[in-house]
């Protein structure tokens, strides 16, 4: 389990891990560099918990690394500190995998824990400026799509049973992205290698409120989450695009980042947006490195795994009237490019 600043969230969260008994063969808690009084609650509350305290705060990609080098077995349940798991979600997620033995990873769906009828995620594909185009995004969980088992290509990194050796051989997380967009860029790399990742519908984790700073429940938009997004975006099209996609697609990204630009000033976060983007290519060097490593390894198009819509945006950001205009507007030409771009596409 990653931790940070998760005070409030441990109890809950580890009571229903300890709750799947001899499901579990260990839990482990890699801390990043907390300050509140996790450690200390560890400590006195969950003394069978095996404790690795990193010194310094390296992001949640760093510490779930952690977790998947020290876990003890090919198979680890990776779960973040806000997620609340059912009694049956790991026997659930074990079941499928074991049904489709060329799957590598296999999420539940997740819900909105203090609104438990309504789904927050549950996997997406790939929409090619650079976001996750996500299934039943906040739909009522009796209308939301898919019953049992589904394939997807994205991975919620929320919770997940994953094949710890596959996804460390790709690369793991990339701490390069600290926070934000780092489970988009994991499910892409696994994709293109060709590896298959499940969503188990009726397996359900009540997910909270994230991480201070970061995660996006209120109305307003965080600094620190702008700049991430500024930069973070681009460094994984720019690892898990092909050249020619990125050519052909550049008008529509394009239109998307004009749009971004614009919200970004309107929040007062241009700044951010700004030293986002001077971060990039600070890191130009290595993700061009790692470019050359995803690309030869690629087994799937882009084409195959690509899509131009629907966008998923933040309700918040299309709650009013001018704001559902402007994401319909948007949604509009994002599509309408990528029906012309697509027929380019080898």
């Amino acid at each position: 389990m990653c931790n940070y600043q998760g005070e409030n969230y441990l109890p809950e969260c580890i009571g229903a891990l300890q709750a799947l008994g001899d499901q579990l063969d260990e839990i482990l808690v890699v801390d990043d560099g907390s300050t509140d009084a996790s450690l200390a609650l560890l400590a006195r509350d969950f003394p069978a918990v095996r404790v690795h305290a990193l010194a310094t705060n390296g992001g949640p990609c760093r510490a779930r690394n952690e977790g998947l080098a020290r876990a003890k077995n090919r198979w680890v349940l990776a779960v973040d500190n806000d997620a609340v798991l059912g009694p049956d979600v790991l026997r659930k997620l074990r079941a499928a995998l074991e049904a489709d033995p060329g799957a590598v990873l296999a999420q539940p769906r997740s819900v909105v824990a203090h609104e438990p009828g309504r789904v927050h995620y549950d996997g997406g594909r790939f929409h090619y400026v650079g976001l996750f185009a996500l299934r039943n995004f906040y739909r009522p969980l009796e209308q939301a799509e898919g019953q049992g088992v589904v394939e997807v290509d994205g991975y919620i990194s929320i919770c997940g049973l994953m094949d710890r050796q596959r996804v460390l051989e790709l690369g793991g997380y990339d701490e390069v992205l600290f926070i934000l967009f780092e489970d988009f860029d994991l499910s892409w790399r696994l994709r293109l290698a060709g590896e298959r990742i499940l969503s188990v519908e009726d397996a359900l984790v009540r997910h909270k409120s994230g991480t201070p700073g970061i995660s996006f429940r209120a109305s307003h938009y965080p600094q620190r989450r702008a700049f991430f997004h500024s930069r973070n975006r681009w460094l994984v099209m720019l690892k898990c695009h092909a050249g020619w996609t990125l050519l052909v697609s550049l008008p529509g990204i394009l239109i998307y980042e004009l749009a971004w630009l614009l919200f970004t000033l309107k929040a007062g976060h241009g700044l951010s947006y700004l030293h986002g983007k001077l971060a990039f290519f600070r890191h130009l060097p290595r993700t061009l490195a790692n470019r050359r490593r995803i690309q030869q390894g690629r087994r799937l198009s882009d084409k195959q795994l690509m899509v131009g819509g629907p966008l998923t945006l933040s309700p918040q950001l299309v709650g009013d009237p001018r704001g559902a205009r402007g994401a319909r507007l948007l949604d509009t030409l994002l599509s309408g490019w990528w029906g012309l771009a697509r027929r380019l596409l080898p």
